[in-house]
């Protein structure tokens, strides 16, 4: 399998490290490349009422990724966005957009991954981002009757030394919500810390996500207020046994200007 790697602009400047992880975890499923020419799939001006600006972006990720057999990305929102707003904007770009895939549908429902050689001894929390829950339906809402596996969740169960922590609140939102968080930020900052004070009075020493975004917005308020809680991605997770196995050697990435 040919997989092509889609790492948001934001996991690419400021989370490096979500973005081998994710390399890391590919790797077993197939060969690999970064395409060096993608940008931002145009999320931020479609989120400030902008859809049309984004046209260019969603451009550049089909000649980006039209040769792979997959594209895979750690971020639910991401994707969420190409399927929304990519296909209306620019139907040429459809073929490419349902081959895409956010990292927790690939290893869930396209290589069916029902086991792990992971291992992260510590009590995490498991938050639920908007897009991936109620956008791509990776789990149930608690506003729905309805039964749906919880994909990241059943992933998680197949770290070992992992306890997982059930907030009293389970799927709401964190307050972040893109440009929502800088024209509400009163709102969005009361919200983000409702979820951490629930995440921390059930026991968590980390809240992950499948969405980098929302971690984002937590981190910032863990830090400034400087709680004894910590955030990490999904993916850093579910290869952190893969992570200490390859520390011997720098992972091959194929990169394709």
């Amino acid at each position: 399998m040919k997989i092509g790697l889609f790492i948001p602009c934001y996991v690419n400047q400021l989370y490096p490290e979500v973005g081998m992880a994710t390399l890391q975890l590919l790797e077993q499923f197939g060969e690999v490349e970064y395409p060096t020419s993608q940008t931002c799939c145009g999320q931020p001006m479609a989120n400030s009422g902008c859809e049309k600006d984004s046209i260019g972006s969603i451009k550049v990720f089909f000649e980006a990724f039209q040769k792979y057999d997959v594209v895979v990305g750690p971020s639910a929102s991401c994707v969420l966005h190409l399927r929304e707003h990519g296909v209306k904007l620019f139907p040429e770009a459809k073929e490419v957009i349902d081959k895409t895939y956010d990292l927790t549908e690939f290893l869930y429902d396209v290589v069916e991954v029902r086991s792990l050689e992971s291992y992260f001894p510590y009590k995490v929390a498991l938050h639920k981002s908007c897009h991936g829950l109620r956008g791509m339906r990776l789990g149930s809402c608690s506003e729905k009757v309805e039964r749906l596996p919880n994909k990241q969740r059943q992933l998680l169960k197949m770290v070992d030394g992992i306890q997982l922590i059930f907030p009293s609140r389970r799927d709401e939102c964190c307050g972040f919500g893109g440009t929502f968080s800088v024209t509400e930020s009163d709102v969005s900052v009361r919200m983000g810390n409702d979820r951490i004070q629930d995440y921390m009075n059930n026991g968590a020493e980390y809240i992950t996500s499948g969405d980098m975004s929302c971690l984002m917005h937590l981190e910032g308020l863990i830090q400034r207020q400087k709680l004894d809680i910590k955030i990490i991605h999904l993916s850093q997770i579910l290869s952190s046994d893969i992570k200490k196995k390859t520390e011997q050697k720098a992972p091959k990435l194929t990169t394709h200007a």
